[in-house]
């Protein structure tokens, strides 16, 4: 009981914070400041993404590690921090098949050349994350923007904080609630999974090496869909160039697939599957799949405006970085 109570205070007190850092944010902040900002991310998406449409997935997933280290303040793009010793978080393991950075700088020299100085590189994220799933069919949310930059980035922060694939459930849980994400959020956060694709390493191992076993499969994936991914994708443990995607045939719709195959006990990491061993979250999958995909786009829209709120920079803190992937001079 006392520790039921000690997890609602935590629950609590990390809400509270989010929502005083989100107070700080607003719809089109930069109205006065650069009014054409938030129109030169879109028209940038709008010509770019369509020729590339798996940068959508790439781009919320960026936009989800940064806000898990430090906060959304566009940690994850800096290359060097004199505090770092130049191992910043895009070195580290979860961050080391993130793409997309150029992207990102493409369209922060556009918005420099219209306001020089005003807009930060962790709006831009915030916004292109957004408009990339929107312009490829997935759901709309509303970004307030007002975050700043920070000046910290450590590849031991991005290893400690971002949720790993081979989390189990207990883990996932203390990892959201330390952002202040409750379980319901876990379970629609996840639901972004419904596009992309993954890398052989992040779940060999629940192929052949299952609780550090050599020759182990790890009994909750079903056994079929293993059979599948060991004969045609990740042909050995050593397989680290082969990519699978994680809603096999419609990696590239935003929609309820991923839920479906979790029931199926086809979901591709350890960390999907931990989601149908709560009976919490366990619901919340069984009613998202008896709704609609509208009812599934509103939900997942929420949870994507608390995440996109946590621990941000606003105010005086922080810095508005000239270059994203460098702390000002």
């Amino acid at each position: 009981m006392q520790t039921l109570i000690y997890f609602l205070f935590v629950v609590m007190a990390l809400s509270g914070v989010i929502s005083s850092s989100q107070a700080d944010l607003k719809l089109n902040y930069y109205a006065e400041t650069c009014p054409k900002a938030e129109k030169i991310v879109l028209d940038y998406v709008h010509e770019h993404i369509p020729n590339a449409p798996t940068l959508a997935a790439t781009f919320i997933r960026m936009h989800f590690h940064d806000c898990f280290v430090r906060g959304c303040d566009a940690s994850v793009l800096l290359n060097f921090t004199s505090s770092s010793g130049n191992q910043t978080e895009k070195t580290a393991v979860p961050n080391q098949t993130l793409r997309g950075f150029g992207f990102i700088d493409s369209v922060k020299s556009l918005i420099e050349a219209e306001c020089p100085g005003v807009v930060s590189c962790a709006d831009i994220i915030a916004l292109v994350a957004r408009d990339s799933i929107v312009v490829t069919g997935g759901p709309y949310w509303k970004v307030p923007t007002g975050r700043r930059d920070g000046t910290i980035s450590n590849a031991s922060e991005a290893l400690a904080n971002i949720p790993a694939p081979n989390f189990n459930f207990s883990a996932l849980q203390t990892s959201f609630v330390n952002k202040g994400l409750d379980l319901k959020d876990l379970v629609l956060l996840s639901g972004a999974h419904t596009i992309g694709i993954a890398h052989c390493p992040a779940f060999t191992s629940r192929l052949y090496n299952f609780s550090g076993i050599p020759g182990k499969e790890d009994p909750s994936l079903d056994s079929e869909y293993a059979e599948n991914l060991k004969e045609k994708k990740c042909k050995s443990i050593n397989d680290n160039t082969t990519i699978v995607e994680m809603d096999p045939g419609s990696f590239r719709t935003f929609d309820l697939s991923y839920y479906s195959l979790l029931l199926k006990r086809r979901g591709l990491f350890e960390s999907d599957s931990a989601l149908t061993k709560n009976s919490i979250t366990l619901s919340y999958i069984k009613k998202l799949l008896q709704g609609s995909l509208q009812d599934f786009f509103q939900e997942f829209a929420l949870s994507m405006e608390k995440m996109g709120s946590i621990q941000v920079l606003t105010g005086s803190a922080g810095e508005i970085r000239k270059h994203c992937a460098f702390v000002n001079s």
